[in-house]
């Protein structure tokens, strides 16, 4: 199992859209995909409040590469992605990390 550490970070006054995004619309097409969310955060303290950090869960780089693809050709999410940035983009820009567990992680 690894997992992918995703960083978005937001247009100032953007986040509430982007949230809104994942649970409205997001979410669903991934379950349609397969795609396996292990969990969601916003920034509380720390270096920006404009930031939504989450992680993935894949078995392999190969299942990553294969479900991410599909998700981003889906014609659904092409549209939806559109309508929810009519008014301009949410994001900023992405960061992202591939993580693999070490012996003593709690998370394997």
């Amino acid at each position: 199992m690894i997992h992918e550490l995703r960083i978005y970070r937001c247009v100032p006054g953007r986040l509430p859209a982007l949230l809104n995004r994942f649970q409205t619309i997001t979410l669903k097409i991934w379950e349609r995909h397969g795609i396996r969310q292990a969990g969601f955060w916003t920034t509380v303290i720390g270096e920006s409040n404009l930031d939504l950090h989450y992680l993935l869960e894949w078995e392999s780089l190969a299942e990553r590469d294969a479900k991410w693809a599909a998700f981003q050709a889906d014609p659904e999410w092409i549209e939806k992605r559109a309508q929810t940035e009519a008014d301009g983009p949410i994001v900023a820009n992405v960061s992202n990390a591939i993580l693999q567990p070490t012996g003593f992680s709690s998370v394997k």
